[in-house]
């Protein structure tokens, strides 16, 4: 039975990955820890411990603690705290990690540097200033126009990112977020965008499957529309997505090796560009790739730990596939087929 550690077990990344690797062929037991007393009620693993926050001293000797009382083989973190944490610490864990470079992991959850990377690499981007004053938001709008994206450098689920249509507006909102140094603006794209995740190993590609967003769920509740919380996913392929994708890791890792989880957004020309890399864990939507026939959780593990898997694997869930999902409702798999069977009622 293979033992495994996953660290921020209370949340939905985590949940998805658990019961990923519950429908695996492989047998299983699964530890969580939460830092939350409240969330680590929500975990699926079959055993869970409330531990201190990542960024606590104490942390890794807490999960050691775990680690040796458990006798855990794999550890996986779901959330960008916890990777960042035990890929600074790795060497101080009594288990393994399956993870890229510290650099990289560093470079990709700063998403101004993974921006410099990739205009390096001629990769087409979104142009984007780093805003440390007011002049470089005017500057922002005299080189995009009246449509300049403000996000923070740093966080998951677009934290504190808006579509800005004048200075003002901008300018307040990084003043009210103290963001001045921790924000960008940059040019403003589509509300379009895809996302393909991925493993590799050592440098060489294992697997790869592209989704689609629909629309985010409660997108009425965020200032930009962009919650990270995708409300409907559908299984897309494209070779230029896979192209550029991959082109998008090389970039910031020469050798990748771990999960790479890459999101682009289509620009006016219908071109993906890069804007972030979720670095070292899955998307919180791994479960809808499992039900459709690829669980890249259950091959992460079998990587992780020297199984035999097979490599350069893209795009092998075939079909149109959706995937529908809401706060407090189970998600649904649905084909396209069944979606469009369905019809509005017509006016009598």
């Amino acid at each position: 039975m293979i033992r495994i550690l996953v660290l921020g077990a209370g949340g939905t990344p985590a949940t998805n990955f658990i019961r990923s690797l519950r429908e695996s062929r492989h047998k299983f037991y699964i530890v969580g820890t939460d830092a939350n007393k409240y969330y680590l009620w929500r975990s699926e693993a079959d055993q869970t411990y409330l531990i201190c926050d990542a960024q606590n001293r104490d942390y890794i000797n807490a999960l050691n603690r775990i680690i040796s009382k458990e006798k855990i083989h794999l550890i996986y973190a779901a959330n960008d705290k916890e990777v960042a944490r035990i890929s600074k610490d790795r060497r101080k864990l009594k288990a393994k990690v399956f993870l890229p470079s510290e650099k990289t992991i560093n470079t990709c959850q700063n998403k101004y540097l993974s921006y410099l990377c990739w205009e390096k690499a001629g990769l087409r981007v979104p142009k984007t200033i780093l805003v440390k004053s007011s002049h470089d938001i005017k500057k922002a709008f005299a080189l995009f126009g009246n449509k300049v994206w403000i996000r923070e450098i740093k966080g998951a689920f677009g934290k504190d990112s808006i579509l800005a249509r004048d200075v003002q507006i901008a300018k307040a909102w990084v003043e009210f977020k103290r963001g001045w140094r921790h924000f960008t603006a940059a040019e403003y794209l589509s509300a379009d965008s895809i996302t393909w995740q991925s493993i590799y190993s050592n440098g060489k590609l294992i697997c790869a499957q592209s989704r689609r967003r629909i629309l985010w769920e409660i997108e009425g509740r965020s200032p930009s529309g962009v919650t990270g919380i995708t409300g409907v996913g559908k299984i897309e392929t494209d070779k230029t997505v896979d192209k550029i994708a991959q082109k998008s890791i090389s970039a910031v890792d020469k050798e990748p090796n771990g999960i790479y989880s890459v999101d682009m957004t289509f620009d006016q020309q219908g071109i993906p560009n890069p804007t972030e890399i979720n670095i070292g864990r899955f998307f919180t939507t791994s479960y809808f790739l499992t039900k459709a026939g690829l669980n890249m959780p259950e091959i992460f593990v079998e990587t992780a730990l020297g199984k035999p898997v097979k490599s350069g694997v893209i795009n092998p869930i075939k079909g149109e596939l959706y995937w529908i999902r809401g706060v407090d409702f189970l998600p649904k798999l649905v084909t396209g087929y069944q979606i469009r069977k369905y019809v509005k009622v017509k006016r009598s």
